[in-house]
């Protein structure tokens, strides 16, 4: 890039720089965006397939989820980056539609490359894509019926539905039962329901089969009990939360002591064990007999509370402790000092079972547990993590539908319907908008289509039934991919809830308009040398550092 000035070019940008213009770097942006979308078209659906992404390192991840296959992808293209960023705020926002609303941007975008070489501006076409997203969600307002969370059987159709097609299915009824008891568990009863996914807690083991997994009304805690000499098992137990070490404290100051006969160090030794002997007996004081510590537990004190018959268990995370406090209904105590008896929490059964060769501890039978278990089982651990990712999804479904109380039908319904609305709302704009409103119509076919495909049925003829049926008012008519026929989707309990359309349409719009706007990308070739003191983040590249990472769960 130069400028001419008295014969003398003047660089404005490094010489290695490469620039994108106009047409050219609209192509070529809509094209990557076109390529992602692509990737995940085929899960879509009960009959989609699989992906297996194997990481730098070898790890495999076997996976339908949309939002698990585009943040494993190691993605480079900067415009192909805004397509995993929808379906990672979909994921966010609703955890399911993942790869709805990834695809339904491919074909935005599809639509919009059309129209751009029919000389239509992309400003136009923005503005068009974004009245058409608006129409498109007081369209979904009108079709949407209302749910309450009393109504268990439809809560379990809505966990089935975002099942599907993601490994589980076989067991999504057992799977489904567990989802929507443990969310109904974790609600929250205010002026708005609110629903907290981190108060379920997914404990996973290996062994088994996958309709051997269970909700715990408690917790589970991975660890085992201290010493071999308590009990196994404690019938309506008291438990008692700790913060601190059940060790003594050191000095201080650094304070030197010095021993000069036997007899002083007997006495320094009985003094020790002593002080520890009534931190103990505090605990017991207390009418505690199950102690859960979050740091360590000595030796000494180890044997005093087996002598008392406690349970104890230490070492155990930060976040469970807050859990077992909310299952539990009891405090977290820092002081051993200040301990009493409100401060407890209270279970029917503390008790270590084997599990899968391991020992955990299970607290269940809580009054009104406020943060509950699943514990997950599977043959293989690919078949257990797949399993977890589907579960994840019904959690999340299912939290969103109670928050909401609004559902929508599934099987590609809300989009025709949608469609129709937008073809008669089109033909009211007097602009050139109208092309583009038609055009996201249009767009929005493609969830349909691809379920179709994905069925290995024909997708125009699937298309032109559901119009029809569509066109007749039956704004609940979907495609059953497993008969091919055209039914009522509510009928057969193929039931989303509301956000999962609204969110997907807009989070695709938004991200079609931004890429549409682009008529120039200069991109800097090499990355500028960290300043000193920088640190090694330099290189990172922006985004582009992150990928090839396994996802941090």
């Amino acid at each position: 890039m130069a400028g001419q000035m008295s014969g003398q070019p003047i660089f404005i940008l490094n010489e290695s720089s490469k620039r994108t213009r106009g047409r050219d770097a609209q192509s070529n942006n809509i094209m990557a965006a076109k390529a992602v979308a692509e990737a995940v078209r085929t899960t879509l659906g009960p009959k989609g397939m699989d992906k297996m992404l194997v990481d730098s390192l070898g790890d495999v991840v076997i996976t339908n989820d949309g939002a698990t296959i585009l943040k494993e992808m190691d993605i480079e293209h900067p415009a192909a980056k805004m397509i995993v960023e929808v379906s990672k705020t979909q994921d966010d926002e609703v955890g399911d539609g993942t790869t709805t609303a990834a695809v339904i941007a491919g074909e935005l975008l599809k639509k919009a490359e059309d129209m751009i070489n029919q000389d239509v501006h992309p400003t136009i076409i923005a503005s068009g894509f974004r009245m058409a997203a608006e129409k498109s969600g007081e369209i979904l307002d009108t079709i949407a019926k209302g749910i309450t969370s009393e109504d268990e059987a439809q809560l379990i159709n809505i966990a089935g539905t975002a099942m599907t097609g993601k490994g589980a299915e076989a067991n999504k009824e057992v799977l489904g039962k567990i989802a929507v008891d443990a969310v109904r568990s974790v609600a929250e009863k205010g002026d708005t329901r609110t629903v907290d996914m981190d108060n379920i807690k997914i404990e996973k083991k290996v062994g088994g089969r996958v309709e051997d997994s269970e909700m715990i009304e408690g917790m589970i805690i991975d660890k085992e009990r201290v010493h071999t000499n308590m009990p196994k098992k404690v019938q309506d137990a008291k438990i008692a939360l700790l913060n601190s070490a059940i060790e003594l404290k050191e000095t201080e100051v650094d304070a030197e002591i010095s021993i000069t006969s036997p007899d002083q160090l007997q006495s320094f030794l009985d003094q020790e064990e002593k002080m520890l002997k009534d931190l103990v007996s505090k605990i017991t004081g207390s009418g505690a007999n199950v102690v859960f510590c979050q740091k360590g537990i000595d030796d000494m004190a180890q044997h005093f509370l087996a002598k008392a018959g406690i349970l104890a268990v230490r070492r155990v995370k930060k976040s469970d402790m807050e859990k077992l406090s909310r299952a539990t209904g009891g405090s977290l105590i820092t002081n051993l000092d200040e301990i009493s008896e409100k401060d407890l929490g209270s279970a029917n059964f503390v008790e270590e079972r084997k599990v899968g060769g391991d020992d955990m501890i299970f607290v269940t039978g809580c009054d009104n547990p406020k943060a509950v278990s699943i514990l997950l089982r599977g043959g293989t651990e690919h078949v257990v993590d797949s399993v977890e990712r589907a579960l994840n999804d019904a959690l999340r479904v299912v939290g969103v539908a109670i928050e909401d109380e609004k559902l929508v039908a599934g099987g590609g319904s809300p989009e025709v319907q949608v469609a129709l609305e937008l073809q008669d709302y089109a033909s009211s704009l007097s602009g050139r908008e109208q092309l583009a409103v038609k055009a996201f119509a249009e767009a929005l076919e493609v969830i349909p289509r691809t379920l179709a495909e994905n069925a290995g049925l024909d997708p125009i003829d699937t298309l032109v039934e559901l119009r029809s049926h569509h066109e007749n008012g039956e704004n609940t008519a979907g495609l059953d991919v497993y008969t091919g026929d055209v039914v009522d989707m509510w009928e057969r309990g193929v039931v989303e809830p509301l956000r999962i359309k609204t969110q997907a349409i807009n989070a695709a719009a938004e991200a079609a308009v931004m890429i549409l706007r682009i008529d120039d990308v200069i991109a800097s070739n090499k990355a500028p040398e960290p300043p000193e003191g920088a640190g090694g983040m330099g290189g990172m590249g922006g985004m582009g550092g992150m990928g090839g990472m396994p996802p941090m769960m």
